[in-house]
C-alpha cells in the first residue's frame, strides 16, 4: 500500500468503521496511545473516515484527551470544564479557540523555564518574570472579554484576576517549598 501524507506533510490516518486506526505511513494499525505518542513527539497527522474521507481529527484528539482524564491524574480542572462548556452557545465562542490556544503557545514557550525552576535549578527572578509575563496576559485576555460600561461585569472580572493572582501567589510558594 502507498504512504499517504496530506498535502501540509502530516501523515493520513483511517479509521474504519470497526473503529481501527490505520496509518498509511507505516501501513500498520494503530491505537489511540500511538496517536497520543505521535502527538507527544510534535507528528502531524490528520485522521479521517475512511468511508466520507472527511477529517476527524478533532474528535479523535478528543477522545484522545478524554482516555487521558480517565487514567486517573486529571489536568483539566472540573472548574475549567464548566466554563468552558458555559462558554458554548455564548456570544464570545468564536473568540475562546484563539484565546486558547494563544495561552498553551504561551505556556510550551514557558515550559522549559518553568520545568527548569520545579527541577532544582530555580532562581526567584526567571520564574517571577515569567509569572508577571502570564498574569499579564490573563489580564489582557479577561479585559477583552469585559463588557463596556459594566460595573458588574467589571467587578466580576476584577474577583476573577484576584483569584488568579491568589493562584499564582500559591503556585509561587509551592515552587519556593520545592526549591
Amino acid at each position: 500500500m502507498k504512504k499517504q501524507h496530506a498535502g501540509d506533510g502530516a501523515v493520513i490516518i483511517k479509521k474504519y468503521a470497526n473503529r481501527r486506526l490505520y496509518n498509511t505511513e507505516s501501513s500498520s494499525y494503530i491505537t489511540l496511545d500511538h496517536l497520543a505518542q505521535m502527538t507527544r513527539e510534535g507528528r502531524e497527522f490528520r485522521v479521517v473516515d475512511a468511508k466520507t474521507d472527511e477529517d476527524i481529527t478533532h474528535n479523535v484528539l478528543t477522545q484522545i484527551i478524554m482516555e487521558e482524564e480517565s487514567r486517573g491524574q486529571t489536568m483539566l480542572p472540573v472548574n475549567f470544564l464548566r466554563q468552558l462548556i458555559a462558554m458554548y452557545g455564548d456570544s464570545m465562542q468564536a473568540m475562546v479557540p484563539a484565546y486558547l490556544e494563544a495561552s498553551m503557545e504561551s505556556f510550551r514557550r514557558n515550559q522549559a523555564q518553568f520545568k527548569s525552576a520545579v527541577e532544582g535549578a530555580f532562581a526567584n527572578s526567571p520564574f517571577a518574570e515569567m509569572a508577571k509575563r502570564n498574569m499579564a496576559m490573563f489580564e489582557a485576555a479577561a479585559s477583552a472579554f469585559k463588557p463596556k460600561g459594566s460595573a458588574d461585569a467589571a467587578g466580576a472580572k476584577d474577583d476573577e484576576i484576584a483569584a488568579l493572582k491568589a493562584e499564582l501567589a500559591r503556585l509561587q510558594d509551592k515552587v519556593d517549598k520545592l526549591g
